[in-house]
């Protein structure tokens, strides 16, 4: 998903364009992770973006996009950049400590 939302509506709260872009982001994030897996994959891992434009947007983790989308709109941004691609992911084991 890589899409461009304003943040500025003429009759709409901009805190209330905030949540929907939040929703749709949970939305997309929900139906990626319900694909099937590929064989030899555990999960489904995202490369996350945020920011004013796309030449702009920093990396960020998935669970904090929700937090860069209002982040965004605080620093006074009239659009909001989000880029989100699905990627599988494979659980790492931590190793072992011995006493």
């Amino acid at each position: 998903m890589k899409k461009t939302f304003p943040l500025t509506h003429p009759k709409i709260n901009p805190a209330r364009l905030v949540e929907s872009i939040q929703g749709d982001v949970n939305k997309y994030i929900k139906r990626e992770r319900s694909k099937k897996l590929p064989e030899g994959v555990d999960f489904w891992d995202f490369d996350c973006k945020v920011g004013v434009t796309a030449e702009t947007a920093e990396s960020t983790h998935v669970t904090k996009v929700s937090k860069a989308v209002a982040q965004v709109l605080g620093d006074g941004g009239e659009t909001c950049y989000v880029e989100l691609i699905a990627k599988p992911g494979v659980r790492m084991k931590k190793p072992r400590v011995e006493d």
